[in-house]
């Protein structure tokens, strides 16, 4: 079985199921897809898929249905994602003109992304994501402690106290402090994680372990002081998908309402280079998601903001569609913030 044959019959039954709800059967693929090929050697190629564990047989005597590791490798093929229609982007266009503040334009663009994917949208808001850092001392309490100072444009002040293995003098301190503030200077508050290798990397050797410690304590200094929560729309799509999520739907339904686990997971999601992140089932590292999917992009006035957009559905979503509308409205509010 060629790799590229494998990946089209994957490709071919997860868009079948995904718009069916039905498994797939080898019939099935030859009779709706240009697969060149006769339907013993599908079905040749269907063991292997399942051997691999791509697909499923939900039930004895049934076609096949994907599996998240099957999803998961689809996914990861989608080399291009799509741009929006200009149907897509005209409501994109007159949705967000009608916003006449920073809130209403963030709420309608959740509730335009709920509407362009069918799924539950979500848009990660940092309350303090126009503070930027402005300074960074590190000042000797005693020989082992030191004081990490971060000053924000906003005015504030955040201070943590923090434990050095080996003691340092004032001047080594003092130079990790003109590292760090030189190097996040200007940097959005809310943009965490920091980048920790490249700080480490601008000291020497001898004061690496000290700066790797007073950088994770600046991290922590500032995920402390950002507060964030989760603006959403398009809950009632989920009563669509109850097939999908059977008894599981009730979690799912108060993961949102909580919005500390999806805060979390979508602090937690790191975006590959076409500008997405996408975790499947079990991917999402929580329970109350693992017959969930998420799809998020980041979003900000500045690079590295941190915020994400994203929707919440079933493992079996239009992954293809999906991707390109949030990847598109982030861009597309970036823009827009930048611009204001």
């Amino acid at each position: 079985m060629s790799e590229t044959r494998r990946l089209q019959v994957l490709r071919a039954i997860v868009e079948d199921y995904v718009h069916t709800r039905e498994p797939v059967g080898s019939k099935a693929l030859v009779d709706r897809h240009n697969l060149e090929v006769s339907p013993a050697t599908i079905r040749n190629d269907m063991a292997l898929l399942e051997e691999e564990g791509l697909i499923v047989a939900p039930h004895t005597s049934a076609g096949r249905i994907p599996t998240d590791r099957g999803y998961r490798t689809f996914v990861d093929k989608i080399t291009a994602v799509r741009p929006l229609s200009s149907a897509e982007r005209r409501a994109m266009d007159t949705m967000l003109e009608v916003a006449d503040d920073h809130d209403a334009m963030l709420d309608q663009t959740v509730r335009l992304l709920a509407m362009l994917t069918n799924q539950v949208a979500v848009l990660q808001h940092p309350q303090h994501s126009q503070a930027k850092i402005r300074h960074i001392e590190v000042v000797s309490m005693t020989p082992q402690k030191a004081l990490a100072v971060v000053i924000l444009s906003s005015g504030k002040v955040e201070q943590r106290m923090v434990t050095l293995s080996d003691g340092l003098d004032e001047e080594s301190l003092h130079r990790i402090g003109q590292r760090l503030a030189e190097e996040l200077y200007n940097r959005s508050a809310s943009a965490t994680p920091l980048p920790l290798d490249h700080l480490i990397a601008q000291v020497e050797p001898s004061l690496q372990p000290a700066m790797a410690v007073i950088a994770n304590s600046v991290e922590a200094v500032l995920e402390a002081g950002r507060v964030d929560r989760i603006i959403m729309a398009g809950t009632a799509n989920l009563a669509k998908s109850d097939r999908d999520f059977g008894p599981s739907i009730g979690p799912i339904l108060e993961a949102l309402e909580e919005q500390v686990v999806l805060l979390r997971l979508l602090t937690e999601m790191q975006e590959d280079p076409r500008g997405l992140s996408v975790r499947i089932g079990r991917e999402t590292s929580h329970d109350s998601l693992a017959e969930a999917a998420v799809v998020a992009a980041e979003y900000g006035a500045d690079a590295g903001d941190g915020a994400k957009l994203g929707v919440v559905g079933p493992t079996r979503m239009d992954y293809g569609s999906t991707m390109s509308a949030v990847r598109a409205m982030a861009r597309y509010l970036s823009r827009i913030l930048s611009e204001g």
